[in-house]
């Protein structure tokens, strides 16, 4: 090639490279200033804005599960502002860190007994120090706007007076269970919110959970047919005597309502029935552990469609949390079904010739979290809480049917829920008065989390 038209195709290029540099350049300055779009608008990168959140198309192939999508909380100014009652071991490892995963929550106010960790604790989580009150603190409390709601952390026996002062200083209640230390406590602290026009909500965090959502999914709709047993343990172990919880006039009792609620009330909501008979049996050691509440409780719950659900909790047994069904056509198990985390989904059926074993993966929530957000959509939007105090209600007059059957060693015949859930309000599903129809003591299904 003659040297003229080499040096001439050497600056061709040269200059079209540059000039393509340049307007590279340009784009990205004007991009950068906000002044144009570098290159073609691309949804499936950029997303959309659709009521006020951002979306983006499914980018993954048909073999992979889609992406959640992004987080939208509410800005801060909009969150539902919370006070936590009672600083012990849940609020300060669990509820308190579940406040940063919270998209319509927010922690704004602390009461406590101890003035010194109330303190520290408000400091480390941007808490006022005005917004810090001890026990007797109702009244100032009540005229902090920024509490629109207050979150129950306390023994079980205190319940009921907490749930009654927060709703005379006129604040939504989120109730820690077991809701109290007997039916006729839990009565009362609905009476109580009823009378100041309050929500109540029992925090039942497993029905928010989304493991337990999907076998409760998988149960209803009957994909493996009727259920015939279902299985449920929650077990661990106790060391310290001076624990509040083995104290009978603070907790009411012992395994049964701190953790085997948590087999009693996952049995009812994967059923959505109420059981018909109880039986029961409770055992205690020799230890000093257990002179004022009992260890091991097992029960066996009837329910109208014929299920039997076999339950079994206690205080001395290794850690163990499972749950699992037995249908006609198919079998569930939950692992670490009550846990914080760790839930691990199996189902099993057949499959042709073959026995085909599954694991459901599901994306981890923080339990706390979605409990917290969906009081805070009930707040929101004047909606009836999934668990509201007549879930807690049934289950603590079902506790006491369970201990009675222990005592006597005869089954204890059981009557429908007392109290229903507002039948004819648009959002309680199909509920019926005497005692028929499925979530009877349940408020509607919980919004999906992203």
């Amino acid at each position: 090639m003659p040297d003229d038209v080499t040096a001439l195709s050497r600056r061709s290029l040269m200059m079209a490279g540059g000039a393509t540099l340049v307007g590279l350049g340009s784009a990205a300055a004007q991009g950068a200033a906000g002044q144009g779009t570098p290159g073609p608008e691309r949804p499936v990168d950029t997303g959309k804005v659709e009521n006020g959140k951002v979306t983006f198309p499914n980018w993954r192939g048909p073999s992979d599960r889609p992406a959640p999508p992004p987080p939208a909380p509410l800005p801060p100014g909009e969150r539902v502002g919370f006070a936590i009652v009672g600083l012990g071991r849940l609020s300060l490892e669990e509820i308190l860190p579940a406040f940063g995963e919270c998209r319509k929550a927010k922690a704004v106010a602390l009461m406590s007994g101890s003035p010194d960790k109330a303190k520290a604790v408000a400091a480390q989580y941007g808490i006022k120090p005005e917004a810090v009150y001890g026990y007797d603190g109702w009244d100032a409390l009540a005229r902090n706007p920024d509490v629109k709601a207050v979150y129950i952390v306390t023994p079980n026996a205190v319940h009921r007076d907490q749930v009654i002062a927060a709703a005379g200083a006129g604040k939504h209640v989120l109730c820690e269970k077991p809701m109290a230390a007997s039916a006729a406590e839990a009565r009362a602290m609905i009476d109580a919110c009823a009378q100041a026009k309050v929500k109540l909500m029992i925090a039942y965090r497993c029905q928010y959970e989304p493991h337990n959502r999907e076998v409760v999914r998988l149960v209803r709709s009957a994909k493996y047919g009727k259920v015939k047993l279902i299985e449920a343990t929650n077990t661990q172990t106790m060391s310290l005597p001076e624990q509040w919880r083995l104290k009978q006039a603070l907790a009411g009792g012992g395994a049964l309502p701190d953790i085997g609620i948590y087999c009693l009330n996952g049995v009812r909501t994967l059923l959505g029935e109420e059981p018909v008979s109880v039986q029961a049996q409770i055992h205690s050691p020799d230890d000093p552990l257990f002179r004022e509440v009992e260890e091991t409780v097992a029960f066996t719950l009837r329910f109208p469609s014929g299920a039997l659900a076999l339950c079994s909790t206690s205080y001395g047994a290794h850690e163990t949390r499972y749950l699992s069904v037995q249908a006609e056509g198919g079998a569930i198990q939950l692992q670490n079904a009550f846990a914080y985390e760790g839930q691990r989904l199996f189902v099993s059926h057949r499959e042709g010739k073959a026995e085909a074993r599954e694991e459901r993966v599901l994306g981890a929530k923080n339990q706390f979290a979605l409990e917290i957000d969906h009081m805070a959509t009930c707040i929101l939007e004047n909606r009836t809480p999934r668990t509201p105090g007549e879930e807690g209600l049934q289950d603590q007059i079902l506790m006491e049917a369970i201990y009675e059957a222990a005592r006597t060693g005869a089954a204890v015949a059981l009557k429908p829920p007392e109290r229903v859930v507002g039948k004819g309000s648009k959002d309680t599903g199909d509920k019926e008065q005497g005692g028929k129809g499925l979530d009877l003591t349940r408020g509607p299904e919980p919004e999906e989390a992203g």
